[in-house]
């Protein structure tokens, strides 16, 4: 199994996705709670304003203080990490590439020769499960297509192999 996939197509930078690190990245999305939790669209930029707000008040009025759960918070999140089923917007790589203005589709290529299409404004919508209980998706991996309403949680798109736009 190949576990590079890359973005070909009307982009302008092709670019290869390797989801074998994604595990690393902040943009993970844990998928065992992802679609059974309510969620409200939230403004990164203002969420780490309140929450840097909130820290320096908490400091000015008690000193700085390191919890001694410091610890046990980092063992939780590499326990996490190690069992979790994790996915990530595919819309955070397509920003990278740099799709063309007049984009219409994205065409997921798999390795059964089928090809999956999508309007390109749906980009938004599409997460890649790239875990499943701490392992990387070996068989009929390396990604799972998921739309993020969950509507294809049960039958995901497998074995994907290449993205283009056209």
């Amino acid at each position: 199994m190949e576990t590079i996939i890359p973005i070909k197509g009307n982009v302008r930078y092709s670019i290869t996705l390797d989801p074998t690190v994604w595990i690393f990245d902040d943009r993970r999305i844990d998928l065992n709670t992802y679609f059974s939790e309510l969620r409200s669209e939230v403004d990164e930029i203002e969420e780490y304003k309140k929450d840097m707000g909130s820290h320096w008040s908490r400091e000015i009025m008690e000193g700085a203080t390191f919890p001694p759960t410091l610890k046990t918070e980092k063992i939780y999140e590499k326990t996490k990490m190690l069992t979790g089923t994790f996915g990530i917007f595919l819309h955070n790589f397509l920003k990278i590439a740099e799709p063309d203005e007049h984009a219409k589709t994205l065409v997921f290529e798999t390795s059964e020769g089928k090809e999956h299409r999508f309007p390109y404004d749906q980009r938004e919508e599409i997460i890649f499960k790239f875990s499943q209980e701490g392992k990387p998706l070996v068989d009929d991996g390396p990604v799972h297509l998921l739309l993020k309403d969950g509507s294809n949680q049960d039958h995901p798109i497998r074995n994907i192999m290449a993205i283009r736009v056209e």
